[in-house]
């Protein structure tokens, strides 16, 4: 079993920032999965609300994922996101259900 966590974020982007928003997610890609840590990184567009992106990502462990949160990448994204967002963006963290965990809902 593993112990990774995985990660669901949420952005809406204002009116007129869409296109910015997904260039900025789509740049954080390659240095993200260049991290010791990150096992996966992949944004997700609505195509219902062009203004909506997720990303979900998995990092080896929550001490990957704060080690992330201190590169210069994040804070360049960080400070971009603050004029591109509509609202706050939402942050799920979420780690595997065990089998005996899945056993107990049927």
């Amino acid at each position: 079993m593993s112990n990774s966590l995985s990660i669901i974020a949420g952005f809406t982007a204002r009116p007129g920032q869409e296109q910015r928003l997904r260039d900025e997610l789509t740049a954080m890609i390659a240095p993200s999965l260049a991290e010791p840590g990150c096992l996966g990184y992949h944004p997700y567009s609505d195509p219902a609300r062009p203004d909506r992106m997720i990303i979900m990502e998995e990092w080896t462990d929550a001490a990957a994922l704060d080690h992330h949160f201190t590169l210069p990448h994040f804070e360049r994204v960080a400070a971009a996101l603050e004029e591109i967002l509509a609202e706050p963006f939402t942050l799920r963290r979420l780690t595997d259900v065990s089998p005996e965990d899945a056993d107990s809902c049927a």
